[in-house]
């Protein structure tokens, strides 16, 4: 019998939608708060589904994973 394994570690990134200055957008944010990546959307439909698969991907894959994923680079 292979042994359960618990749930994920947190990756320490989250996912916003928010209605900007031009247009919706959805945001990446660390684990500070600060946004790491913005998408600018069409209209709200497009940016909650968007944000949608991003919070999957924020579940799935490893911190590195998702920063090699979006292009995210660690500040120097």
């Amino acid at each position: 019998m292979v042994p359960a394994s618990g749930p994920p570690e947190p990756n320490g990134f989250s996912v916003r939608v928010a209605l900007g200055d031009g247009g919706w957008e959805v945001r990446v944010l660390d684990a500070e708060g600060q946004v790491a990546w913005t998408r600018y959307c069409d209209g709200e439909a497009d940016a909650r589904t968007f944000a949608s698969t991003v919070q999957q991907h924020i579940y799935w894959l490893s911190p590195a994973k998702f920063k090699q994923y979006y292009r995210l680079s660690d500040p120097t």
